[in-house]
């Protein structure tokens, strides 16, 4: 059951993303998606007076050997050509798949009818309207994106033992407020992030995971370092006896192909009202991670599918990772974990 707070929440939201009075929304969903936020969002976008339509497909069954989480590559649409064709002619698509549509095969077609999405993370929906809104964060988002979009290479060092570089030549870049572009683009929300997905082979070093870091894939805080030596965008080893290294290599063998080891995207968290502890307050099945990604400061380094480097594969990790520095071309934009202003609301001398 949806409450107020929650409605009046995305409603400001949607407001923010331009849905106007009289104007045809689509809600995608799906028979496995968590109903609060449906229900929240249809009477959001109801609330200010969007002409909603819904469109509900059914979880297709699981292809893999084992569960795929938090990819962003909603496989739920299956090419249904009458599907896409509805959501390209609306003129705000809200989606609450499960996996969501930011990099399912489906989007180009539905974003060149017109249609703008929002996709909508499989969140709690408290997560939602506990970060309410920076009116900064486009601003602070938009010139992080700048640099990382103009730099050749990007460091990455911690006191953990992280040294890796990335050639930044080719690749893709983009910035997320959570706040839709206008026809033909998708925001994720909640928003507050940066990254790169790089070109083949510009990835080379050491990755350290160390305790209080993340695997959003599992949802578990690592207790017990990971050490990635990667080569040419591939991880070659993993070391570490714990079980977070058992883990990892388990599941990433489980698929059974190269570029499940591969790098997928590299960023850094930019939303200074999300928080890292928070990960322990939810329930495992209640956080698909998306606060974690944010955090201010944080360096996420994914495995997986990149389209810019011609790979694709369903394994995927998202790797939040604390107290790291964040170089372009030399110069840091993230030290230690924190984010070097202007990029931070911290200005010089207030720290």
């Amino acid at each position: 059951m949806s409450e107020w707070r929650h409605i009046a929440a995305f409603a400001a939201h949607f407001a923010r993303c331009d849905l106007a009075d009289g104007e045809v929304v689509a809600l995608l969903s799906e028979s496995q998606s968590r109903q609060s936020l449906v229900e929240t969002a249809r009477l959001a976008a109801q609330s200010l007076g969007g002409r909603v339509f819904d469109v509900v497909v059914p979880t297709p069954p699981s292809q893999h050997p084992v569960p795929i989480r938090s990819t962003g590559a909603s496989q739920a649409l299956a090419g249904n050509q009458a599907v896409i064709a509805a959501l390209s002619t609306a003129g705000m698509v809200i989606d609450c798949t499960v996996e969501g549509l930011l990099h399912a095969p489906e989007l180009a077609s539905i974003l060149a009818g017109g249609a703008r999405v929002l996709m909508i993370s499989n969140e709690h929906p408290d997560i939602f309207e506990r970060l309410g809104w920076g009116p900064d964060l486009p601003r602070r988002v938009g010139l992080a994106h700048e640099l990382l979009h103009n730099a050749r290479q990007m460091r990455v060092t911690s006191e953990a033992g992280t040294n890796l570089t990335v050639d930044l030549a080719g690749a893709f870049t983009a910035g997320s407020t959570g706040v839709t572009a206008g026809p033909g683009s998708i925001a994720h929300w909640p928003g507050g992030l940066v990254i790169a997905f790089p070109a083949a082979n510009s990835v080379n070093g050491r990755l350290v995971m160390a305790a209080g870091d993340m695997n959003l894939t599992f949802n578990r805080i690592v207790e017990s370092p990971i050490e990635l030596t990667i080569v040419d965008d591939h991880i070659t080893e993993v070391g570490g006896g714990g079980v977070d290294a058992q883990l990892f290599r388990s599941y990433l063998a489980s698929f059974g192909d190269r570029a499940s080891y591969a790098t997928s995207h590299v960023g850094w968290g930019m939303n200074e009202a999300a928080r890292w502890e928070t990960a322990e307050l939810y329930d495992r099945r209640e956080t698909w991670g998306t606060e974690a990604r944010a955090v201010a400061g944080n360096f996420l380094y994914s495995t997986g599918a990149n389209e810019v480097a011609g790979r694709f594969t369903a394994g995927h990790f998202d790797l939040p990772m604390r107290h790291c520095t964040v170089e372009l071309d030399g110069t840091p934009v993230v030290v230690r974990g924190e984010l070097v202003p202007p990029l931070s609301n911290v200005q010089e001398g207030e720290r």
